[in-house]
């Protein structure tokens, strides 16, 4: 099963109502917050409305697991830990349910408190430009690439 990282890269000003509602529907309501969503034609159509404000591409496990161990959080602003992981999913590390979660054998929504949206730093050495897609610039879709954006923003 292949699963997307969507970060969003640009503001809120000016922004045409349409892909403004697309990026409520998607969660990203703030710069630098990431959500993952499935491969299906339904998300695929809202990342081709809202192309141009974030970046998107094809997540790995262990990209996965690191955003679930640095920026995972627990309602009430906790941490996601491997005892928790264990106690509700029966696998026994955040690797690993992150593994099972890109093979399609587990979902994000396997975690009840896990909140949907990752609220990342701004990259490490800042965004090559936000108003050019990729490769020249920082907008649409990555490919495999989007892990080295997310790793610059963990």
């Amino acid at each position: 099963m292949v699963l997307f990282a969507v970060v969003r890269v640009r503001g809120t000003v000016g922004v045409h109502r349409k892909i403004k509602d697309t990026l409520k529907m998607l969660r990203l309501h703030k710069r630098y917050h990431c959500v993952v969503v499935p491969d299906t034609p339904s998300y695929r159509g809202m990342l081709q409305v809202v192309k141009d404000y974030v970046a998107f591409g094809e997540i790995d496990a262990e990209t996965l697991a690191m955003l679930l161990r640095n920026r995972g959080r627990l309602i009430g602003d906790k941490p996601l830990t491997d005892e928790y992981v264990k106690e509700k999913t029966g696998y026994n590390s955040i690797e690993e349910f992150a593994k099972a979660v890109v093979e399609g054998k587990a979902s994000l929504k396997d975690l009840p408190d896990l909140k949907p949206v990752f609220r990342l730093h701004p990259p490490r050495g800042g965004l090559k430009n936000i108003k050019w897609h990729y490769p020249r610039g920082s907008l649409g879709y990555h490919g495999k690439d989007i892990n080295k954006l997310l790793y610059k923003m963990r």
